[in-house]
């Protein structure tokens, strides 16, 4: 039987009312396209439970869900920190050059002079626009802003390029 591969798209925030709603915060935009896969995971890729969602709908960077079998204030709160997990065929299809953060872990990044600065261990959120983590024979922090750093990503060949100099 072959594993499933799941991806963090969420967090849960917290219960929302007292009927059992939770507020959960997307990891990505727009948030309301992780309202079309019925079928959740809370917990971790090694320990979770699934649920199915009854219904939801957008709340500002939020999104206010149900879930069968979350009924009352005390079992949304019993669920509060708990990571959302799709499997990586639920998630929506993305636009030409966007990509999940997870699609993007281990790519090799190579600079415009051919000379590769390490593999993407991690992604950072900071506002102004998602940082690439790249740990070569040291840790690079890159900004992923696309055609002025990151010119390509192919993930079948497991690359990314980018302007980036060694002694940036």
């Amino acid at each position: 039987m072959s594993q499933l591969h799941l991806i963090s798209v969420g967090k849960i925030a917290g219960p929302f009312g007292v009927r059992g709603w939770l507020k959960v915060r997307p990891f990505f935009e727009p948030a309301e396209a992780l309202l079309q896969s019925k079928d959740w995971r809370l917990g971790s890729a090694e320990d979770f439970r699934e649920w199915r969602l009854e219904s939801g709908r957008p709340h500002g960077r939020f999104l206010r869900v149900k879930l069968r079998g979350c009924e009352d204030r005390d079992a949304a709160e019993m669920l509060a920190g708990k990571e959302v997990l799709l499997a990586h065929e639920q998630l929506p299809d993305l636009a030409e050059n966007e990509y999940y953060w997870d699609d993007l872990m281990g790519l090799r990044v190579i600079n415009t002079e051919n000379i590769e600065l390490g593999r993407v261990t991690g992604l950072m959120e900071t506002g102004a626009n998602d940082v690439l983590v790249v740990q070569g024979e040291e840790e690079r922090l890159i900004p992923y802003v696309w055609q002025q750093v990151v010119q390509s990503v192919d993930l079948e060949a497991g690359e990314m390029r980018v302007d980036w100099g060694l002694d940036y």
